[in-house]
């Protein structure tokens, strides 16, 4: 894929000259109010909750509030009880629930009470209520006009630089990625950019939704270098590529894992072993096993330990290309370096040994599974089963289909051993497993009664085989037709 191509289909956007991380480019609004600007209201509040230490405060504050002439608080009342009781966040958040969850209200919140509450609580790093205050808010507003608010009143409550980043990552929990994408942009324009970890869930969320190339396009423009070409404002880390590349690949654009894989090295990032893996898988996925293997062994020289997930990838692709003798060297290797195998690592090896006619090596396995409790899905199942009946063992793929090992066999592996079995003229086993069959969910199809018509043709049983032609053709009939 050409750099042209790729370009196209990633997100423009253009060059943003970034200043120093600072926070006095934010408008400011007024100095906290002091005790003489506040309203009667508002000092009695403060001083009852700050003075009164008995649970019976609730009580006193309720009738308070609707013995004033407006009988509730408004907001600015609430925003300047708030910022009082600043030094004392857990009373601050007690307050606020206390005017949320009154009946009737005792105050109406707006964009503004619910930003002075929102920075109280950050300021004391109490981050898992401030977001839930900060959710609460983006549930019937615009995220980015509560982002302005709460850029005027940042210096006026002395709160903390990563509130925005809680702000940009409840939108994305919300999945208002364009919102939490414009205001990581807006605070750009202030010089300021998101922590690491908030610009890799921007990355990741716009990904999800939005489709790999535009996330690639967010990579580029969070993680730019700044105008001098000094260095990077956020230098991304393995996480933010390994995201990445777990997305192209999913998305079966292995071209751009190779593509983030050479990005690393311009930012200097050392790649670790899930990195490797990906990468790995996405040759495998291309079946060019030669390159797994010399991305293995440059893993092994940069004493990068592989673990069970990149033992699996190695197995799995020669055992899709039948290469099974370099699957069981990773396999013993696999046990020797003290990696536990999985389900997977088994299924893998029992699927290559099928594929190359060893089936009794393909049983050992299984057998192996047995002993392990793992439990082998749909897809090996029809592998082994079919294995089995073309090697004229039905009575052992019968057995594997009403063990207990089996879960969730396929309609295909019932089609094979009921065709196994007919062909053997075994008819009452094919009549219990159709029987089991049905009770699973599936249909009957032609495959299935052309297997028992031949099967009572072979035991010279006419009659039978009459009366199932006659059975299946009303069942191919129109439905016109058959009224």
């Amino acid at each position: 894929m050409s750099t042209t191509s790729i370009s196209k289909r990633i997100l423009p956007f253009p060059p943003k000259p970034l200043a120093p991380h600072t926070l006095s480019t934010f408008s400011t609004a007024a100095p906290p109010p002091s005790d003489h600007h506040c309203s009667p209201i508002v000092s009695d509040i403060t001083s009852l909750l700050t003075h009164h230490r008995s649970k019976s405060r609730w009580t006193y504050l309720r009738s308070l509030i609707l013995s004033s002439p407006t009988k509730t608080l408004t907001p600015t009342h609430f925003s300047q009880i708030t910022l009082q009781l600043k030094s004392n966040p857990h009373l601050a958040l007690n307050f606020f629930h206390f005017t949320l969850h009154s009946n009737p209200s005792l105050c109406s919140h707006d964009l503004h009470s619910l930003s002075t509450i929102t920075h109280v609580l950050s300021r004391a790093r109490m981050k898992t209520r401030a977001e839930s205050v900060i959710s609460y808010a983006l549930k019937s507003n615009d995220p980015v006009k509560f982002f302005k608010i709460l850029a005027e009143s940042y210096r006026e409550c002395d709160s903390a630089p990563f509130v925005f980043d809680l702000l940009v990552k409840c939108c994305l929990e919300l999945r208002k990625i364009d919102d939490g994408l414009r205001i990581v942009r807006k605070l750009r324009t202030f010089g300021i950019s998101p922590l690491l970890g908030t610009c890799n869930l921007l990355v990741f969320s716009v990904c999800k939704v939005k489709g790999c190339f535009v996330g690639y396009g967010v990579f580029r423009e969070v993680f730019e270098e700044n105008e001098e070409g000094k260095g990077f404002v956020v230098r991304p880390n393995v996480h933010s590529f390994n995201d990445l590349m777990m997305g192209f690949f999913k998305d079966c654009e292995t071209e751009m894992v190779e593509e983030i894989w050479s990005e690393m090295e311009r930012f200097g990032c050392v790649p670790n072993g899930f990195s490797y893996c990906v990468l790995m898988a996405g040759f495998v996925e291309d079946g060019k096993m030669d390159k797994a293997e010399n991305l293995w062994e440059e893993m092994r020289l940069k004493g990068v330990k592989g673990d069970v997930i990149a033992y699996n990838t190695m197995i799995g692709g020669f055992c899709k290309i039948g290469e099974i003798e370099k699957a069981e060297r990773f396999f013993r290797e696999m046990e020797s370096s003290g990696v536990e195998s999985s389900c997977v690592t088994l299924e893998h090896l029992i699927n290559g040994y099928c594929r190359v006619g060893d089936v009794d090596s393909a049983m050992f396995v299984f057998k192996d599974m047995i002993l392990r409790d793992f439990r082998a899905e749909g897809g090996v199942i029809d592998v082994l089963v079919r294995g089995l009946c073309e090697k004229r063992r039905v009575s052992e793929a019968l057995e594997i289909m009403m063990s207990n090992a089996c879960v969730g066999p396929s309609c295909t592996s019932y089609e094979l051993l009921i065709k196994g079995l007919c062909d053997d003229g075994m008819m009452n086993e094919a009549l219990k497993l159709q029987a089991k069959m049905v009770g699973k969910g599936f249909e009957l199809n032609s495959e299935i009664y052309d297997s028992f018509i031949d099967g009572y043709l072979k035991l010279g049983n006419e009659e039978m085989a009459a009366k199932l032609r006659k059975e299946l053709s009303q069942i191919q009939k129109p439905p016109e037709e058959s009224a």
